[in-house]
């Protein structure tokens, strides 16, 4: 009999917006990251203890506040790097302490510890994820897949029913469309994710009946 697949996620939605930022845990080491810790570090850092993980890393789908607002002030506190997004977002990033207020959050601007390209890896314990440049929403937005367990992180690419909004500065529409065609659906159907707002689905499940990306919508034009 294999082993089961040693990768475990609980979502926390913080900020605001009901950001999904997901503890994700190697089950064999109990080590993890949480993806887009974007405010209300307490909430976080109790579910982490709740959980019995221990942190490795921040990793970072894109550099908008709600995902990553307060990722540099987790990091310092805990001492941990931060990996993600792709260069592309150092914009948003340094637009940090300005739109923070105008949100209603308090955020900081930080430097990442490592940028990520399409086709790098982020490990923690034993679990391994395949990083997918996907820009669109922003032009530095990253998404996270573990192959084994045919799971991702989409951070705002893709929701349930819906997709990232493009009129931000820098965003661009065609290009959202493309990634979510032709670099995630090729991963395949049945593979379930997490978005970045709004609960779960599959990539399956899109294709079959969502309005903007799915099959039918592509083959309107």
């Amino acid at each position: 009999m294999s082993n089961p697949v040693p990768i475990n996620a609980a979502i926390v939605p913080v900020t605001p917006f009901q950001q999904n930022c997901s503890l994700v845990w190697c089950t064999k080491t109990m080590r993890g990251v949480l993806v887009d810790p974007g405010g209300e570090l307490d909430k976080l850092k109790a579910a982490v203890a709740k959980a019995g993980v221990t942190l490795e890393k921040i990793i970072l789908t894109h550099g908008h506040a709600d995902h990553c607002g307060q990722a540099g002030m987790l990091a310092k506190e805990l001492g941990l790097p931060i990996e993600g997004p792709h260069e592309a977002d150092r914009f948003w990033i340094s637009r940090l302490d300005d739109d923070g207020p105008r949100f209603g959050m308090e955020c900081e601007v930080f430097e990442p510890t490592r940028w990520l390209e399409d086709g790098d890896t982020v490990r923690f314990g034993e679990v391994t994820l395949e990083v997918i440049h996907c820009p669109g929403h922003t032009p530095g937005h990253v998404v996270f897949f573990h192959r084994e367990a045919n799971f991702a992180f989409v951070g705002d690419v893709l929701f349930n029913g819906s997709i990232g909004r493009t009129d931000f500065p820098m965003s661009d529409h065609q290009s959202l469309l493309d990634a979510i065609t032709q670099k995630l659906w090729p991963l395949g159907d049945g593979v379930t994710f997490v978005p970045g707002h709004g609960p779960t689905s599959t990539f399956g499940k899109e294709r079959q009946s969502n309005p903007f990306v799915g099959d039918a919508a592509m083959a309107r034009g």
